[in-house]
């Protein structure tokens, strides 16, 4: 399995995401995330910056290959202009470019006054953005009026050799079968075999990759703290994370997650056999890749951890 760096938008500011990602690909990770938002989480985590200048910065500071994890083509941002992005990103990028799309949040979609649709009829939105992303990609002039999207003569001039992998997150089965049927991969957060089994069945054994989240600090206690002033939001259960509106909603609901919960679930500290074990619970559900981000402030000293033990041990 390989271990990639997450770069979380919602908690850095864009000249630490660069950061980060010139460091992690000195420290010896294979790949990056990135997440798209327009909001973050809650106000604790106080950034947001646009994910396209990011790649953008990114790829002038290091070679590792980027994925969005996950970008939402169907109701804040049209998929034709999505294609557009995404195409420059894998031209600057050398190719070196995964589209990570999904159905998206309520937090960062409905921000100009647009109906947050139903969960089907966000999929239904979903494999419609993806199939006129991946149209559009083939180059010339192309007209279409969808169900959800039209374009009318709509031409994308700058185009890398081979149009890159489209990867669709998915959670619950529904979703899961709609990411075998037209992902070129699969995305998810959670260590869970069945998951990746569903998908794998139901696609023929195409990627699947996952992000998950570590709190390094001196001790365990900092670390939990840090986890659960930043990202209490993580402990939501079921269908929360994607249809609560703002920020402040995300933060009323998380007070219902103790510290304690947040200790159950996160590893924190600079205990190399916790972040071992934790590479390898999504190593024993069947990942492909898994990519780990930082929360908090010691994000060097992370990265600087995994590079000189966790990833040794790891591969060794």
């Amino acid at each position: 399995m390989k271990v990639g760096y997450f770069l979380s938008c919602e908690e850095y500011s864009p000249a630490e995401l660069v950061e980060q990602a010139r460091l992690a690909q000195a420290a010896g990770f294979e790949s990056l995330w990135i997440s798209d938002h327009f909001h973050p989480w809650n106000d604790e985590q106080g950034q947001s910056p646009f994910v396209w200048s990011v790649i953008g910065a990114v790829s002038q500071v290091c070679d590792l290959p980027v994925t969005t994890a996950v970008t939402c083509p169907t109701v804040r941002i049209h998929p034709g202009i999505i294609a557009q992005a995404a195409a420059t990103s894998a031209v600057m990028l050398g190719g070196r470019f995964v589209l990570g799309v999904g159905s998206g949040e309520a937090l960062n979609e409905h921000v100009f006054g647009d109906p947050w649709p139903s969960v089907d009829v966000r999929l239904e939105m979903l494999e419609e953005a993806v199939a006129l992303i991946r149209r559009l990609w083939e180059g010339g002039f192309v007209t279409e009026y969808g169900h959800h999207y039209d374009v009318d003569h709509a031409r994308i001039y700058t185009l890398p050799d081979e149009p890159p992998p489209i990867y669709v997150s998915g959670f619950g089965p529904k979703a899961i079968d709609v990411a075998a049927r037209i992902g070129d991969g699969y995305i998810a957060t959670m260590s869970d075999p069945d998951v990746v089994k569903q998908f794998k069945d139901g696609s023929g054994g195409k990627p699947a990759v996952a992000g998950g989240k570590v709190a390094w600090a001196p001790t365990v206690d900092e670390g939990v703290q840090i986890a659960h002033r930043l990202w209490a939001n993580s402990g939501l259960p079921g269908e929360l994370a994607q249809v609560l509106p703002s920020p402040r909603h995300f933060e009323q609901a998380s007070q219902l997650v103790t510290e304690e919960m947040t200790r159950s679930s996160v590893t924190a500290g600079s205990d190399l056999d916790a972040h071992l074990a934790n590479l390898k619970e999504y190593a024993d559900a069947g990942y492909d890749e898994v990519n780990i981000a930082n929360m908090g402030p010691h994000y060097r000293e992370m990265i600087d951890f995994y590079s000189r033990e966790v990833l040794p041990a790891f591969r060794g």
